[in-house]
C-alpha cells in the first residue's frame, strides 16, 4: 500500500506530484508562506518519496498501536498486531534513515504561526539517531512477540503494546521536530508515555516509587529545556529550528553561557549524566525487559542528539570551556555509573548503571570535539565526534542485547538475582551465547564494535598533547586516563555477571529449573548480536558514513584520511592505525590450531577439583559479593556500606545454627544532595502555605492587588 502526505494535510495533489529540488531560497520561501517544501537528493533507495516513508512508517506505529487497543480481549493477536506492525514500521524507518543520510536534508511544514509550526526537519544528524531507533526496535520488537507471554493472563498486553508503538512514535517525533513548541509537547509526550511504561508492573511499590522519581527528574530537566529555547526564540523572534541555526553569534556571551548550561542540564537529565542520573536506576529495572532495551539503547541517547544539537549546530561550539564541563561530566559519569555497577547484584540496576557510564564515555567524544574545534583543530574534533556517534550506535546495540538477555533470565527464572543463578549455560545455551557477546562487546574486547568505538576515543584523548593549554591537555590525558580505569572495571563487572550468572552450578531452585527461551526472544538477540559483531569486523564502511554526518556539523570531512581500506587510522600517523579485519585473522589462527590440527585423541570428564572436599555443591562457589569484594574495599570511603548481621542459634547462644549477612551501599547521591534540596522545597512550602487561607474574600484581595501591581506595570513602561 501506498501511503502519500496528502492523506494527511491539506495539500493539493499536483504540488505533491511535482515535488522538485529547491534551492535554500526557496525553500525558506515557501516555508514561510506556509506550504509544504522539501528538499531531497539522489539515494539509492527504491521509493522516490522520501516524505512518503516518513508518513508511511509513523502511520505503521499508529495502526499497530490502535490494534493492540482494539484485539486487547485475545492476547495472542494484540501482541501480533503491535509488534509485527512496528518491527515491519522499524524497516521503512531504516530505509527512511538512509534515504536522508545519502541524500539531502528533509523539510516539511504542516501549518505555520509565529508561535507554533508542525514542521519536520530532518537532517543527517537526525537520520543517523532515527536509524539507530529503528534497528533496535526491530531486534526488541521480534524479541517482544515472546516475551510477553508472561503476561498473558496477568496484565493488558494491548495496553503495552499500544503503549510500546506510541513511544516510538513519540521518539521518532523529538528527533524531527522544527520547532521548539513541537518539540516541548512530542518531548512531554515521550516523557508520560515512558513513565506509563515504567509503572506498568504498578502493583509493586518499588515500581510506583520509580515512576514517581522518574517523571519527577524529566519535568525538573524540561524547565530548564525551556529555558533554554526562550533565550534562542528571544534572539531570533521565532521558535522554528531553521532560525536558531548559528543563533550563538547573536546572543551575548552571558546568555549563551546561560543557555547551554540550561540545555545540558535539562537534555543531561533525560540522558542520565551524573548527578541527574538518580531516576535511571530506578526506572530501568522496575520496567519491562523489552521497554527497558528500548530506554536504555535510544531514549537516553535522545537527550545526547539535543546537547549535540544544542552545541554545535545552535550555538557553535565555540567556547572552551563549555567542552571541559562536557568532557568533565563524562568522565565522572563514566567512573560513577560503572564503579555503582561492579557491586550491584540485581542484574537489571547493573545494566542500568552501566548505561549512566556509557552515557560518559560519549560525552567524553563530545566533549573533546569541543574542545578541538575551539582550539581551531577541526580535524581532530571530527575525529572525536564520529567517535561519539560510533559508540551512540555500538551501545544501543549492546546494551539493548544485554537488556533482552536479562529479560530471557527473568522469563525464565523469575529472578533478576544474580545472586540466585548459575549453572544457565546449560540450561539455556542459547542465551548464554548471546548474552556473551554482549559482554564482550561492552567491555570493548575485539573484534567486537565496543573495542572500535573506545579504540577511536582512546586516540582523540591522546591527540591532546597538539593543545596549546597545558590544563586543557591534562584535561584529556586524566579523561583517557578514566576511560582506562572504566574499561578495567567494565571487564570485570560484566565477567561477574556472566560467571556467576551462567556459569557453575545453579544456586536456586529458579535456576535448576530454568529453560530456553522461544525462538523470537532468541531472534531478537541473535539479530543485535549479528550487529556486535558487525560492527566490529568492517568498522571502515560505518566510518565513512558517520564522517558524512560529522563533517556538516564540524565542517570538516575526514573519512580520506581516517578509512584506508579494510583499516582505521588516526588523524595524525604518529598515533597508528587498526585493522579489525586483520586482527581477526590473528586471532583465528590459533583457535584453528587449537581445534582442528590438534584434535585431542580421547575425551575425560570429571567434576571440578573441590580442594578436597568430598562432595561440591552450590555453596562452594564464587558469588558475586565476593567477586566485587575488593572493589568494594578499595573504595569504602565511596560506597559507605551498611552492614546487617543476623545470627541464628541452636538451643544454646554459644551454638550458632546460621549467619545471615546482608550489605548495602549508601545513595549518596540522594542522601547528600538531593534530601536537602528536598527538605528546603518543603520547609519553603510549609513557609508560603499561609498565604492559603481558605477565605474567598482573601483570594479576591490577592486577585485585586495584582490588577493594581499591573496598571502600575503598564502606565509607567507607558511613561
Amino acid at each position: 500500500m501506498r501511503l502519500s502526505i496528502s492523506t494527511l494535510i491539506d495539500i493539493n495533489e499536483k504540488w505533491i506530484k511535482r515535488s522538485r529540488y529547491l534551492s535554500r531560497e526557496d525553500k525558506e520561501h515557501t516555508r514561510d508562506t506556509g506550504e509544504f517544501t522539501a528538499k531531497l537528493g539522489h539515494c539509492p533507495i527504491l521509493v522516490n518519496n522520501v516524505y512518503d516513508l516518513l508518513t508511511g512508517h509513523l502511520t505503521i506505529y499508529l495502526i499497530g498501536a490502535v490494534a493492540a487497543l482494539l484485539l486487547h480481549k485475545n492476547n495472542k493477536l494484540c501482541t501480533h498486531a503491535a509488534f509485527v506492525s512496528s518491527s515491519v514500521a522499524s524497516i521503512l524507518g531504516m530505509i527512511f534513515a538512509v534515504s536522508v543520510i545519502t541524500g539531502e536534508t528533509l523539510s516539511f511544514t504542516f501549518m505555520s504561526n509565529p508561535i507554533i509550526a508542525v514542521s519536520v526537519y530532518v537532517d543527517k544528524l537526525s537520520a543517523f539517531f532515527i536509524f539507530t531507533l529503528s534497528i533496535i526496535v526491530f531486534a526488541v520488537s521480534i524479541y517482544s512477540i515472546g516475551y510477553v507471554k508472561e503476561y498473558f493472563g496477568k496484565k493488558d498486553v494491548g495496553y503495552l503494546g499500544f503503549l510500546y508503538n506510541v513511544f516510538i512514535v513519540s521518539m521518532t517525533l523529538v528527533v524531527v521536530a522544527g520547532n521548539a513548541v513541537m518539540f516541548l509537547i512530542v518531548w512531554e509526550l515521550m516523557s508520560i508515555l515512558s513513565y506509563f511504561l515504567v509503572i506498568y508492573e504498578h502493583e509493586n511499590e518499588n515500581t510506583r516509587k520509580a515512576g514517581f522519581t522518574y517523571i519527577v527528574m524529566t519535568h525538573i530537566g524540561t524547565g530548564f529545556i525551556i529555558i533554554s529555547f526562550l533565550i534562542l526564540s528571544s534572539a531570533t523572534g521565532s521558535f522554528n529550528f531553521d532560525t536558531f541555526h548559528g543563533v550563538g553569534a547573536q546572543l551575548p556571551s552571558l546568555l549563551k553561557d546561560v543557555a547551554f548550561l540550561c540545555a545540558f542540564i535539562g537534555f543531561g537529565t533525560k540522558a542520565g549524566i551524573v548527578p541527574f542520573h538518580i531516576w535511571l536506576p530506578y526506572a530501568h529495572p522496575a520496567a519491562p525487559s523489552n521497554i527497558s532495551a528500548l530506554m536504555s539503547g535510544v531514549m537516553i541517547k535522545i537527550g545526547v542528539y539535543m546537547i549535540i544539537r544544542f552545541a554545535f549546530d545552535f550555538l557553535g561550539a565555540d567556547v572552551l570551556w563549555w567542552g571541559v564541563l562536557v568532557l568533565v561530566a563524562g568522565i565522572v559519569s563514566a567512573l560513577v555509573g560503572i564503579i555503582y555497577a561492579v557491586v550491584e547484584s540485581d542484574m537489571k540496576k547493573m545494566l542500568a548503571f552501566s548505561s549512566i557510564e556509557n552515557i560518559g564515555i560519549i560525552l567524553l567524544g563530545v566533549g573533546a570535539a569541543m574542545i578541538f574545534i575551539s582550539s581551531g583543530y577541526p580535524e581532530i574534533a571530527a575525529f572525536g565526534l564520529i567517535a561519539a556517534f560510533y559508540h551512540v550506535i555500538n551501545h544501543a546495540v549492546f546494551k539493548s542485547l544485554l537488556f533482552m538477555g536479562a529479560g530471557s533470565i527473568l522469563y525464565s527464572t523469575h529472578t533478576r538475582n544474580i545472586e540466585k543463578l548459575g549453572g544457565l549455560i546449560k540450561k539455556m545455551p542459547y542465551t548464554a551465547g548471546f548474552f556473551l557477546i554482549g559482554v564482550m562487546s561492552i567491555s570493548a574486547f575485539p573484534p567486537f564494535n565496543g573495542f572500535i568505538s573506545e579504540w577511536m576515543l582512546f586516540h582523540t584523548l591522546l591527540e591532546s598533547i597538539y593543545l596549546s593549554s597545558n590544563v586543557v591537555t591534562i584535561a584529556l590525558l586524566s579523561s583517557g586516563a578514566g576511560l582506562a580505569l572504566t574499561s578495567a572495571l567494565a571487564a570485570m563487572c560484566f565477567a561477574k555477571a556472566f560467571g556467576i550468572g551462567f556459569l557453575a552450578l545453579p544456586r536456586s531452585s529458579h535456576a535448576g529449573n530454568a529453560r530456553e527461551v522461544p525462538v523470537t526472544m532468541l531472534s531478537g538477540m541473535g539479530i543485535l548480536s549479528l550487529a556486535c559483531l558487525i560492527l566490529g569486523i568492517i568498522p571502515h564502511y560505518a566510518v565513512r558514513i558517520l564522517d558524512s554526518i560529522s563533517s556538516p556539523i564540524i565542517g570538516q570531512a575526514i573519512a580520506a584520511e581516517l578509512s584506508p581500506e579494510h583499516s582505521i587510522a588516526t588523524i595524525f600517523s604518529g598515533f597508528g592505525s587498526i585493522s579489525t579485519l586483520l586482527l581477526v585473522l590473528v586471532m583465528l589462527v590459533p583457535l584453528t590450531i587449537i581445534t582442528v590440527l590438534l584434535p585431542m585423541k580421547s575425551k575425560c570428564r570429571s567434576e571440578t577439583w573441590g580442594c578436597g572436599q568430598p562432595m561440591l555443591t552450590a555453596r562452594n562457589e564464587y558469588t558475586a559479593t565476593a567477586f566485587s569484594n575488593p572493589i568494594r574495599v578499595w573504595l569504602k570511603n565511596l560506597y559507605r556500606g551498611e552492614q546487617d548481621t543476623q545470627m541464628m542459634y541452636s538451643g544454646s547462644r554459644f551454638v550458632k545454627e546460621s549467619i545471615k549477612f546482608n550489605s548495602h551501599i549508601e545513595p549518596i547521591f540522594e542522601r547528600y544532595l538531593y534530601t536537602p534540596i528536598i527538605d528546603l522545597v518543603q520547609t519553603v512550602s510549609r513557609s508560603v502555605k499561609v498565604i492559603q487561607a481558605g477565605s474567598i474574600h482573601i483570594y479576591i484581595a490577592y486577585t485585586f492587588a495584582a490588577l493594581i501591581i499591573l496598571l502600575i506595570y503598564i502606565l509607567v513602561e507607558g511613561i
